[in-house]
Formats: structure tokens, sequence, C-alpha cells
């Protein structure tokens, strides 16, 4: 019998050994049939007041989920900018009959998720839950409480969140891109204020609700396990005291992208890298003939880790952590928009590389590997979709709003596979207008702007255009602000050990011990670094009490620990460590150069390069040290971290920082300095 199975296998192994052999391994293999999409057909009806539900029964599962939008027109807030959102922010907060409380402890007692938003509301349940579910979201959609401790609550922290967001470089990039090219008067191109905030009114917010919040163009989609007479009899019972009224009569200004392509620059002086994104806006529906091949070029061109921006920008040249593209669909207008946050000394050739794969997708055919990667991504990520009841109520309220074929989805693979080469070059040169593009660029001016002025693309110069922080046209800054000739390195530490004590008390601190915490996706994440006026130096990070990474130097050499790793400091490493590894480092520089004056977040500052690692930036006001930038490689790929130093105490007669905010990339960390112990807790075993 076992020489019967090895029989078997060889002949197995023979005949497919053959069968390999008779391929054609020069031709691209033809793709199969796209795979049938069978989604749940919905029963529809419409109230009196205008409401259309669409209801798909689900029995797999016994969950329900819910998703109520109006499908308004669009429309400018003008100068009460700000009035939607804070409208939907105080949606959900309890009704004229329930207290805000015991609202949101009902909703938490049934294991309900519920959201509210100026265009609709969205809730998901166990389906034995869901009349009351659906009840509770009609009433926080319908007899909303809007009183005036909620306004107030809710305008501070809107408020608050324009606040935070002032210094955000990626969050101001795309704010201002939008309102560039839409138009600051368009409804996509307008933003808030703290000037439009602060003058609104609880009047405002309940007449915007009152003109807006209406049942004539919305939709109640609801999927799961429920029957749809038992979904009518709810939705009649819960929505039809919904009174419908004539929405206020809206004019959308015309949209013109401009005649070249030219740079929109926006100075912000505490980047440490570029926002670059290169636009322009199109008109595209979900229903046009160009809609997929538009999909598919835009996968190529941008769409991922795989996509030609990422390999060109990150992989090829190191300029960045990610390059990608978005082609957007809309009833109105719409954007392409290709974005990457770049180093500033690369800025420039940034803007080149992404030219480069503009034009070329327009010039060249995509190759047949690329198309075929394309669509099996594609496809697979829209399979993956469909196991997500919020994708199907999406595609359910996609067919009505945007008024799609019934079949639209489960056609939706087959015209993907059905997408060639030239397809894809065709809408390439209809909506990528590289010609006729938006470079807009917000960034650290006196480093990035000399360069941008001096672009050319194809023999033709590119010109720059100087815009502020609210996307109005401004004169070209000055980045070259004197100093007084007077002031050198020497008197900006000088000045520095002055404002945090003088030279007496800092020169009595022979070590430092510095405890700290942030906070990141939830979790604490804890910080100590020791300090010795002999050289030495500390750095652990962990959470959860456990040590994550260790970073040591002993004066003379030094390592990085992490995961088990121990990985020792290169040369280049140890350099900039005996620079740093000191208390105060300004005690100890030796090669430090006064490099000019910049603006750091509305304060002038003296900005020092310490090494060729290391900037500060010292008040020119206050002579505090304010912020530090340090550039560190990983890889390939260059970064600059900054870190921004504030609320100054004083701990034995000197003054140091208690709170450290790191930006990387995206990410925002804000150490809070719970401890800082002078003189003790430190130890030579520290540095082993």
């Amino acid at each position: 019998m076992k020489n019967k199975l090895i029989a078997l296998a060889v002949f197995f192994l023979a005949t497919t050994g053959i069968q390999a052999q008779q391929i054609d391994r020069s031709q691209q293999p033809e793709a199969g049939p796209a795979p049938e999409i069978n989604l749940g057909k919905p029963e529809t009806f419409t109230l009196k007041n205008g409401l259309k539900v669409l209801v798909v029964e689900n029995h797999k599962l016994p969950r329900v989920s819910m998703t109520l939008t109006m499908d308004n027109p669009p429309h400018a807030e003008g100068a009460k900018a700000g009035v939607a959102s804070l409208m939907g922010g105080m949606l959900g907060e309890g009704t004229k009959s329930i207290p805000k409380e015991k609202f949101n402890e009902e909703v938490d007692y049934l294991g309900a998720n519920m959201n509210f938003f100026s265009r609709g509301a969205s809730a998901n349940t166990l389906s034995k839950y869901f009349p009351r579910v659906l009840e509770l979201m009609a009433q926080g959609a319908l007899n909303p409480d809007f009183n005036q401790e909620q306004f107030a609550t809710e305008k501070e922290r809107s408020l608050e969140n324009l606040k935070s967001g002032e210094k955000d470089v990626a969050s101001n990039a795309r704010r201002i891109s939008s309102a560039l090219s839409y138009g600051k008067n368009h409804p996509y191109g307008e933003f808030t204020t703290k000037e439009s905030v602060e003058k609104l009114t609880l009047a405002d917010v309940q007449q915007y609700y009152q003109n807006y919040y209406v049942p004539q163009n919305a939709y109640l989609v609801v999927i799961g396990d429920v029957k749809t007479d038992e979904v009518k009899k709810l939705v009649e019972k819960n929505f039809s005291s919904w009174k419908k009224k004539e929405l206020p009569k809206t004019t959308l200004p015309e949209v013109k992208n401009v005649q070249q392509t030219e740079v929109n620059f926006v100075d912000f002086p505490n980047a440490v890298q570029s926002e670059v994104q290169v636009t322009n806006t199109i008109q595209l529906k979900k229903g046009d003939p160009d809609y997929f091949p538009v999909l598919m070029a835009n996968k190529i061109l941008g769409g991922g880790g795989e996509a030609r921006l990422f390999l060109n920008l990150r992989e090829d040249k190191g300029y960045t952590y990610g390059a990608y593209s978005s082609t957007g669909d809309d009833k109105y207008v719409a954007r392409f928009v290709a974005s990457a946050s770049v180093r500033n000394a690369v800025t420039d050739s940034a803007v080149v590389a992404f030219l480069d794969e503009l034009h070329r997708i327009r010039t060249e055919k995509v190759s047949q590997e690329e198309l075929a990667n394309a669509k099996a991504k594609y496809t697979g990520d829209f399979v993956m979709a469909l196991e997500r009841p919020s994708t199907i109520a999406q595609y359910a309220l996609n067919i009505e709003t945007d008024q799609l074929p019934a079949n639209f989805y489960q056609t939706y693979l087959q015209k993907i596979n059905a997408v060639t080469a030239e397809d894809i070059q065709r809408v390439a040169k209809k909506y990528y207008l590289a010609d006729n593009a938006r470079i807009v660029v917000v960034g650290k001016g006196s480093e990035v702007a000399p360069a941008l002025e001096k672009l050319s693309y194809n023999g033709k110069s590119i010109p720059v255009k100087y815009f502020d922080k609210n996307a109005n046209p401004v004169d070209k800054p000055d980045y070259n602000k004197k100093i007084d000739p007077s002031v050198s390195v020497d008197k900006v530490f000088a000045d520095y050990i002055s404002a945090i004590g003088g030279e007496t008390a800092v020169k009595e601190i022979n070590s430092l011990y510095m405890i700290a915490q942030a906070e990141i996706q939830g979790q604490k994440m804890d910080l100590e670094a020791k300090t010795t006026t002999s050289g030495k130096s500390l750095t652990e990070v962990g959470m959860g009490g456990n040590v994550m990474q260790r970073q040591v130097f002993n004066g003379a050499t030094g390592f990085v620990a992490a995961q088990g790793q121990k990985i020792p400091f290169t040369e280049e490493q140890v350099t900039a460590a005996k620079a740093e590894a000191h208390p105060f480092p300004e005690l100890i520089a030796q090669n430090a150069t006064l490099q000019g004056l910049e603006e750091v977040d509305g304060e002038e500052a003296y900005v020092v390069q310490m090494n060729e690692t290391t900037t500060n930036y010292y008040s020119k006001e206050t002579g505090l040290k304010i912020k530090q930038v340090k550039t560190v490689k990983q890889g390939p790929q260059t970064m600059s971290i900054p870190i921004v130093f504030n609320d100054y105490r004083e701990v034995d007669g000197v003054k140091f920082p208690f709170e450290l905010t790191q930006t990387m990339g995206a990410m925002v960390l804000k150490f809070e300095v719970s401890d800082i112990k002078v003189n003790e807790g430190v130890a030579d075993a520290d540095f082993e």
C-alpha cells in the first residue's frame, strides 16, 4: 500500500511537471470571471413627510444597524461657519423629555452604539432591543434639548479644538488646500474660525436645526435581523411627526482650476516638514462611465504602499514615510489630490517627483502587471468590506442618492475587470491635470520658499503665490529677520541660564532625574530621563509598567535596548550623545552657531544650531528655551522631530519645563512632568 501511495505521488508530480512545462510564462494569464456579488435587495417605503426608508433583512446574526442621512444640497454657512458642527455636537445630548444622563445611561444599558451628527444619526444594537433603540434615535434626532448649558459646553469644546489645531501643520494644510481649490465662499472650501464660533448663539443653532434638519431629502437605512413589516410600523410611529419644510435656497459658486500649474505657499514657521498637495477639481459621479477606470487609475498612481507615488517618493527617494492620492466623486464637484509630508530640504524635489508621476500616467500606458495587481487588490478590499453592515447600508444609500442602477454593486467587480490600460490613460489625461494643478505647500518658508521659487518643469518656470493661514493672498514674507549685531551664541546661552535661575544655581546641579507621562491611544506612556554633569545619560520609555525602550550612554559608549535586542551606538550617535549628555548642554556646547531669528508659535526666537542633529530655539523676550528639533535617521528615511517646552516651574532654585510636546509625523505626544529630582535618584549603575 505504501509503495502504491509513493507511486501515485510520483505520478502526480510528474504529470503536474509536464503541465507546468506546457504553460507559456511569457503571456499574462487571463483573469478569471469576477466573483458574483449578492447584496440584499432593500424593501422600500416612503412616509408622507418624504422620509424614504430602506430595509435589508439579514437574519444571520441577531443584530441591527440603522443610519439616518439627510441628502440636502451643500450650502455655505458664511458668517456663521461652525454652526452645523455645533448643532451636530448638541444632538443626542438628551431630549426634551429625557435628561442627558438618563438618555446616555439607557443607551449604554442596552449595549447599543449611537451617534448623532449635523446631517443625521446612526445606531446599532441587538435585534431584541431594536424597537427601543430606534425610538431613542428618533427622539434624539427629532426632539433635541437645545439648552444654554449644553450650548456653552459645546461651544467651548469647539473653540478648544480650533486652538489645539492651530499648530497642526497637516490639518491646516488640508483646510487651506480645500479653501484654495473650491474658494472660501463654497461649502466645500469654507472653514470655521475662532471669530465665527465666538459670534454664534443658541438661537443660531436652533434656527439652523429648523432650517436644515428636515425629512424630504432624508433616508433611513435599516439592515439586520428585522422584519420589514415591523420596521414600517416602528418608523411610522417614531418619524411621522417629523415636519416637512422648504429648504433655504442656495446657489453654488463656480469652481475653476488654475490656468497653469502654480505653487500656493503658506508659511508655518513651526513646521519641521512640508505638507505638499498637488490638486485640481474635477466633475465625476459614481454613475459616470469614467468612474471605474478612475478607481483603477488612482489605485495604480497613489492608492497604497504598492502604488507609484509611494514607491517613488518613499522607497526610491526616501523623501517621506508615505505618498498617496485620492480621486473624489460627488454630485456637485470633487477633487483629485496627491499628497505627502516631506522633509524641508527635499520639498522642491518632492514636487518634481509628484509631477513626474502625473505626467507619466498621462503619457504612458500602465503595464498589464500593474493593472492586474490593482484589480486583484481592489477586488479583495471590496469583498472584505461587504462583511460590514455599514458597507451594505452605504451601498443601499448610494444607489438612492446617486441615482445608480439597482445592480450597480452586483456588477461592480465586472466593471472593474473590464478596465483597460487605454481606459486608464484616457481618464488620467482628463482628471489628473498636471498642467493646471495647484501645488499647495504648507511649511517653513525660511527653509523651503527659496528653492520653490527656482522650481521649473519641462523648461517652464512654476510661479509661486503666497497665502496666509486663512487662505488670503499676501506678499512674500520676509524670512531674513535682522539680528542685533551685539547678539551672539554666548549671549543667547547666558540669557537662557539667567532666565532659568542663574549660573550659581545651575552649577550646583550635578544630576537630574525627570519623570513624565503621556497618553497614546488611550494608554499611559511613561518616560524617565537621567543626566549628569559628568556626561552620562539614560532614557527609558515604558507602558503598563514594562520598559519598552532603554537608551544608555556612559560617557564613552552607548546602546539602545528594545524588544530583547541591544544595539550599540554608532560613531555619529556617540558624538551626538557627548554633546547632549548634560542637564544643561548650553554649558558644554563648543561649536554652536547662531542661525537667525524665527517665529515659534507667535513668539520670536533665536535659532541656535547645537550640532549636526539638534537645533534649539530661545525666546527673544524671555530667554527661555521654547523648542528643540532633532534630526534622526531610520534606514533611508530622515525625520525631524520637534519638542516644544512649556510650563516652566522652579525646582531647587532652577526653572524646568513641565510640559514637553513631541511631534512625530501625525502623532503628537504631550508629556506632563510629574517629578524632577535634583542631585538625587541617580547612580553610576544606571548607566551600565
